[in-house]
Order: structure tokens, then C-alpha cells, then sequence
């Protein structure tokens, strides 16, 4: 008896040790607390490093300093970018064969039923379930559109006159269980109705911003030669639409640059990282720099919260385009993706045709993504990114229509409530870029987009072999050759386009990583007396 006790109090003695005493991934499973380590408030950056990405998921605002906590997700009850005039939501994925209902798909076969499933997500990723949007006729009255959408089993979300496409566009949800292309092909044949397509859905083409305070060297700086461009120009008197999540208007960064807000979602979400970024980049002015400090911005909102990051749809962007074209655009900054759409297509062309400058982001999907549009669409300049070292950005989109490539990895740029990010993406490359345009509109308004495009191209600095490639486009933009092809036509854009002179490479290229926080703002280059100046700490 006394040998068993002995045996049994050895045996439940041993049990916590035996318990947690498995392997890493066991005790993991068991464990799940974040080891969250809070970082300094000035960034330190190692521009060698690429960031570790999940190229398909949008830009996601960071709410403080640190780290994220990689397995929480926020799953709100209903975001902007899905909302129906009505408030309702039934514009977020639903699980159905074909994407045309909500609820289960009940197909006889479980094999069937599963590849229902599969067609169903890739449907979901590209469009809105349950909505399409229409061309219809335009003399139909908002209660003959109500009757047109009735007589197909539909419900009018929004119809309205689209001056830029000379139409009448109306979004309608479909009210029960059949399929949109069943649908789709019902509503088509309707006298009043001249076309019919899905409405596509599209996501900002950023990463995961660090929020920072502080004022460190911005390198985009120095590789885009802005200090010697703003010698020239600052982008004063031009108008850039940037269509994006919402902008911080009241960040110092932007004092008298927001001419005009259009919020085409009429939410009342407030201001996001990532559009805010996007704005720092061409025209902030306190203590950062933007390619075109003096330039206007045509705030447009048109992507909203989503489960998966800010998002938005075809209707929604098409109300952004029609506004930037009616206030006076000259250029329009797009750093979002999305499939090809053909209502897109026409705007982008009708765009084209009022000759605004369109810039977009190439997109963040890797080597292997197929073209995103808008850039893939030949009227848009579609923009890379690269790293301080000249590197291309690991999870940039590749192809024949990239044009050109500019700084987009840990880029330093405002955010929302008087705060500073560190974030990467062809976005912010984008922007750049859209800047860059800003500054030669600057000295010759009557520049065509396709001129736009030819001397940035023809002025870009090789950073491999001559010419351009599927990888950089026509290689890394250069803001002062750029600006001086438009000033001095009479200098070939050929005695431009290579290397900085060599007085100048060491002062523009050797810039510290980090600034103290009391250190006095960098004054904007226009109060630069000579172009030696620039070389300074301020202007850098």
C-alpha cells in the first residue's frame, strides 16, 4: 500500500511537467499571448531590409507606435465601402454557387459544391456580390428607374448623371437568389439599359504603416533630385485630384494645400493613413518635403473601411474621376488596383481626352500578378518602387506598361492627428511621381499627358542596363532633369537624363537616416538662394 502511494503521488506529481512538456508548436497552440515590444519614437531606418508584406492584402492604418499583433482582425458590422444608401449591407460577400445570393449553396454535389465555393471567392475578391451597375437611358425619371429595376427584381441603390462619360449610371442590388449573370443578361436586354457589368471592387496599393513622430532625412529626397527641381519649380497653381481613403486636412503638412474635400461615400469615417500619406508625399511643406510643396490637392474620398482594409467599388471611383474632371484636375493621383472594367476603361479614356494626367500605383502583388489596372491602362502612367539602394520593391507588379519608377519603400510621410508614418508601397511611388508632373505643369501648363509621360520616361536615370525594362519601366525618375527638359527646351533631354553632376552626387546621396527632434524644420527649396544651398540639412 505504501509503495502505490508512493507511486501515485510521483505520478500526479509529474503531470504539470508532463502537460507542457510538448513541442514548440503544441505549446504554442496552448499560448497565444502577442509579445508586443514598443519601439522608439525616433524610426530607425535600414533601407537594406525589405519589409516582410502580404502583397494582397490593402493598406492597413497602424493606431500607435509599435508593433501590430499579426492574428487580430477587426470584423465591423457594416464598412463604407459596402454601405446601400439605406444603411444597409448587403453589399459584403455572401456565400453562393454563383455569387448572385446570399446564404449556402445547397448543389447535390459535395465535389460541385466545392468548386461553387472556389468560383465564388475569386468572384468575391473582384466584385461587390448582389450589385451591378448600369448604363441606362438618361431621360428616365428616378421613378422609372425604380419601375426599371422592379421589372427586373431589382432595388436602385443610386442613379445619376455622369457629366465625364456623358451617362447615366445606375447601381441596383438584386433582391433574391438568382445569379448576376442571370441577371445581367435579363437587364441588358431592356430597351432602357445600354449596358451591364459588375461593380468591381478596388484596394489600395499600400503596406502596413508604422506610426513615428519626428523629423528624420527623407532619402526620396535626394534620389529623386528635388532640391535642384524646386529650384525651378514647387508646383505652384496646378491642381492634383487624389482619389483615396480620407485625408488629415488639418495636418500642418498641408496649410493652404487642400482647395477643395468631395467625400463620394458620404461616410463620416475620419481620416486614414494611407491617403494622408499620399497627400504628404506630393505637397507636404512644414517639416517634410514633398515633390510639390506649393501644388493644390482635390481631396476626393472614395475608399471606406472594409474586413479587409480600405476598399472600393466602381461606382464610387467613377464618382471621384467625374468630380476631379468638373473642379479643375490637372492631374489625378490613383494608387488603388483592380480588375479590368470596362466603365473604368471609358472614363479613364474620357479623362485622357480632357488631358488630365493620370498617374497610378503598379500594385503590390508580386512578380507573378497578372497587370492591375488603372495602371495597366495605356492613357496612365504606371509607377514602381524602389529602395534606398535602388533595389526594386520585392512585392511591386511587373510588365510591359510600367512606366517609370520612384522611391516607395520606408518612405517617412504625415499622418492623421499631427503624427508621421513609415510605410512602403508603389502608392507612394505613385505620388511621387504625380509631383513630379505637378512641377513641369508648373513651367509649361499646356503639356499633353503623353508629353508628361515621354519626358519623364526619356529623363528617367538607369539604375541596370540601358532602356527601359518590365521591372522599373524606363528605370528611376529624376524630378531636376524632368523639370529642366520642360524649362530649357533648347538642353537635349539626352545631357540630362544621366547622373547628377559629381560636385553634387556626395552632398544629395550621403543623407544622415536620422534628425533630432528639436532640430528647426527643413525649409521648403524655394528659399533656397543657389543651388548649393540645397545641399544643406534644412533642405535635405
Amino acid at each position: 500500500m505504501k509503495t502505490r502511494r508512493a507511486a501515485l503521488a510521483l505520478t500526479i506529481a509529474a503531470l504539470p511537467i508532463g502537460y507542457f512538456d510538448g513541442s514548440p508548436v503544441h505549446a504554442q497552440s496552448l499560448i497565444r499571448s502577442p509579445n508586443i515590444n514598443i519601439g522608439s519614437r525616433i524610426p530607425s531606418i535600414n533601407p537594406t531590409v525589405t519589409p516582410r508584406i502580404n502583397p494582397n492584402i490593402a493598406d492597413r492604418a497602424v493606431t500607435g507606435i509599435g508593433r501590430t499583433i499579426p492574428n487580430l482582425r477587426t470584423n465591423p458590422a457594416c464598412g463604407y465601402a459596402y454601405r446601400d444608401s439605406d444603411g444597409g449591407c448587403s453589399g459584403q460577400p455572401v456565400s453562393s454557387g454563383d455569387g448572385g445570393g446570399s446564404g449556402s449553396s445547397s448543389g447535390k454535389s459535395k465535389n460541385n459544391g466545392q468548386r461553387r465555393n472556389t468560383q465564388l471567392t475569386a468572384l468575391n475578391l473582384r466584385t461587390i456580390a448582389n450589385q451591378m451597375v448600369a448604363e441606362i437611358d438618361g431621360s428616365l425619371s428616378e421613378a422609372q428607374t425604380d419601375q426599371l429595376a422592379r421589372r427586373h427584381g431589382l432595388v436602385r441603390i443610386e442613379s445619376r448623371n455622369f457629366p465625364l462619360l456623358g451617362a447615366t449610371i445606375g447601381l441596383f442590388r438584386i433582391t433574391d437568389r438568382r445569379s448576376i449573370v442571370t441577371v445581367s443578361r435579363e437587364l441588358a436586354a431592356d430597351a432602357s439599359v445600354r449596358s451591364v457589368q459588375p461593380n468591381f471592387r478596388y484596394f489600395l496599393r499600400g503596406q502596413n504603416a508604422v506610426l513615428t513622430e519626428g523629423d528624420p532625412a527623407q532619402y526620396a529626397i535626394a534620389k529623386l533630385r528635388l532640391p535642384l527641381a524646386h529650384t525651378l519649380a514647387h508646383g505652384t497653381n496646378v491642381t492634383v485630384a487624389v482619389i483615396d481613403s480620407g485625408i488629415d486636412v488639418k495636418h500642418p503638412e498641408f496649410a493652404h494645400a487642400i482647395a477643395e474635400s468631395y467625400d463620394a461615400l458620404g461616410s463620416k469615417e475620419g481620416p486614414h493613413a494611407h491617403s494622408t500619406g499620399i497627400a504628404g508625399a506630393i505637397v507636404a511643406h512644414a517639416r517634410l518635403m514633398g515633390s510639390a510643396p506649393a501644388a493644390r490637392i482635390l481631396a476626393i474620398r472614395a475608399f471606406g473601411a472594409a474586413p479587409n482594409g480600405a476598399e472600393s467599388t466602381t461606382f464610387v471611383v467613377l464618382k471621384g474621376l467625374d468630380y476631379a474632371a468638373a473642379h479643375g484636375a490637372q492631374i489625378v493621383n490613383m494608387s488603388f488596383a483592380g480588375p479590368k472594367d470596362a466603365l473604368m476603361e471609358r472614363a479613364i479614356a474620357a479623362t485622357a481626352g480632357k488631358g488630365i494626367v493620370m498617374v497610378a500605383a503598379a500594385g503590390n502583388a508580386g512578380p507573378k500578378s497578372p497587370p492591375l489596372y488603372p495602371a495597366a491602362n495605356a492613357s496612365v502612367i504606371a509607377v514602381s518602387a524602389t529602395d534606398a539602394q535602388d533595389r526594386l520593391f520585392a512585392a511591386a507588379n511587373r510588365g510591359g506598361h510600367i512606366a517609370i519608377s520612384a522611391p516607395g519603400v520606408d518612405i517617412f510621410l504625415p499622418a492623421p492627428d499631427e503624427k508621421y508614418q513609415m510605410t512602403s508601397g508603389t502608392s507612394f511611388s505613385a505620388a511621387y511621381i504625380s509631383g513630379l508632373a505637378a512641377l513641369m505643369l508648373e513651367c509649361n501648363p499646356a503639356l499633353k499627358p503623353g508629353e508628361v509621360r515621354a519626358i519623364l520616361m526619356n529623363t528617367a536615370r538607369d539604375l541596370g542596363s540601358p532602356g527601359r525594362d518590365d521591372m522599373f519601366g524606363a528605370e528611376e525618375a529624376d524630378a531636376f532633369a524632368a523639370v529642366s527638359a520642360v524649362t530649357v527646351p533648347a538642353v537635349p533631354i539626352a545631357a540630362v537624363s544621366g547622373a547628377p553632376a559629381a560636385e553634387n552626387v556626395q552632398h544629395l546621396q550621403d543623407v544622415p537616416a536620422t534628425r533630432a527632434l528639436n532640430q528647426p524644420a527643413g525649409a521648403v527649396a524655394s528659399e533656397k538662394s543657389a543651388v548649393g544651398d540645397a545641399n544643406r540639412p534644412g533642405a535635405q
